[in-house]
């Protein structure tokens, strides 16, 4: 206790890393003051009815959490920042495909301020497509009379539209100030504080099932908290997981020095992907929302709606699957990591620098990244085990799935970032053994 206290004093000695803390914490909380903002138009006070639909779907449910709330708030962030994830799967995909932005990939700094300025224009797009649903589902939950002039008006359905656009493009915005000025990754803190404040809901609403309910009762209880924590031990282990690729670099003489001659690793990550496979995919799985308004898809959009159904759970981990694997080879090139070690004079024991050692980092790359994918597939449907199994909707989301890896890979990432500016100004760490290895990517 005594040391934590001490590296959280040092913590706000450097300047910097203290400016940048409370940036990133003043405008999170302006993030969660939204979250409360009802949309102009509607009486907050028939919002009673909205949230207890929520709290007991499961897919509207994920959502409300996601959001932070806003999405049971009815509030002007209601539809929180999966549209722009929504769109940045679609631009990512475009650039494996599409050879305009293959170029655009290439071009360094400003072919990615390009791409960013077309995820925008797409992610209005999709909002465009999300805010009349979500307003649909509005006018399904809410009684007439909570709609101040009318459930019909077509002026309402305009203006809570570019309310509800203006709300999710204030967000991303949020989310950019805090990667360029806070302590980075803006997008993923903005979705774990939403994770976090409805934690202490959820988990009241756990405890007065087993014990008010008497469904279980203390030891029922007890036996949760003990499987979550196994569950967050294993994903823990999943986050911080390597391969190690041994380098040997040849000795170089450089006047009366001597260089190199040395053996280090290369720590291939067995999650290089992080959290982004399982947004993508969660992403994906709302698609069938939109579908739920017409007659002709209704049936097949409530068979991919179904939270706990076999098909919903089947389909997302095979999504989760499959992102990990297009995220690991956007995210991992062997051809550039066997080029530096060529031009620095390393190379992996027994295998020709080059082409033999892109392939072979390649097939180290493709078996690691099997096995990493299958448990964070399985870790993405653990909710719905636990909600067949009797666990309350809403505690179920943090027994495991999303919300429980976005939990862990970003408070990691966080306390990496945090404890490289304690060490770069000569303060011990956050451990004292060991250091913390967060994710490469978010």
């Amino acid at each position: 206790m005594k040391k934590l206290i001490e590296t959280i004093k040092n913590i706000f000695k450097i300047e910097e890393l203290r400016n940048r803390i409370l940036y990133t914490l003043g405008l999170l909380l302006i993030y969660r003051f939204g979250s409360f903002v009802v949309i102009p138009g509607i009486n907050p006070e028939a919002l009673t009815n909205l949230q207890d639909t929520v709290e007991g779907n499961g897919l509207l449910g994920l959502l409300d959490i996601f959001s932070g709330g806003a999405f049971g708030n009815a509030s002007i962030f209601a539809l929180g920042i999966m549209p722009y994830i929504s769109a940045s799967i679609v631009i990512q995909l475009l650039g494996i495909v599409v050879p305009y932005f293959q170029k655009l990939q290439k071009e360094g700094e400003s072919g990615r301020r390009k791409m960013t300025q077309w995820t925008r224009y797409l992610t209005i797009i999709v909002l465009l497509l999300q805010g009349p649903a979500y307003l649909a589902t509005l006018h399904s939950q809410l009684p007439a009379g909570a709609f101040v002039l009318g459930p019909s008006s077509v002026l309402f359905t305009v203006v809570a539209t570019v309310v509800l656009i203006a709300g999710t493009m204030f967000v991303m915005w949020l989310g950019e100030k805090i990667t360029d000025k806070g302590i980075g990754n803006g997008v993923s803190l903005i979705i774990m504080v939403g994770i976090i404040a409805r934690l202490p809901h959820a988990l009241l609403a756990e405890i007065n099932s087993r014990f008010v309910d008497s469904t279980g009762g203390l030891v029922m209880f007890v036996v949760e908290l003990a499987v979550l924590f196994l569950v967050f031990a294993a994903t823990i282990a999943l986050v911080q997981a390597v391969r190690k690729i041994p380098v040997q670099y040849a000795k170089r003489i450089v006047g009366n020095k001597q260089y190199g001659g040395v053996r280090q690793y290369i720590p291939l990550k067995i999650n290089a992907a992080g959290v982004m496979p399982i947004i993508f995919a969660q992403a994906l799985m709302f698609i069938p929302l939109f579908f739920s308004r017409f007659e002709a898809t209704r049936g097949i959009a409530a068979v991919l709606g179904n939270y706990t159904g076999f098909w919903y759970n089947f389909i997302f981990g095979l999504l989760v699957v499959a992102f990990t694997y297009f995220y690991t080879a956007i995210t991992v090139n062997p051809n550039n990591m066997a080029e530096d070690m060529k031009r620095n004079g390393g190379f992996i024991p027994g295998i020709k620098p080059g082409k033999k050692t892109s392939e072979y980092l390649d097939t180290i790359m493709t078996r690691i990244t099997l096995p990493g994918s299958v448990f964070l597939a399985i870790i993405a449907i653990l909710p719905a085990f636990a909600m067949i199994l009797g666990v309350n909707n809403q505690f179920a989301h943090f027994y495991g799935g999303t919300s429980l890896l976005i939990l862990v890979g970003v408070v990691l990432d966080t306390l990496q970032q945090i404890e490289s500016h304690l060490l770069l100004r000569h303060y011990d760490g956050l451990m004292k053994t060991g250091r913390i290895k967060g994710r490469t990517n978010v």
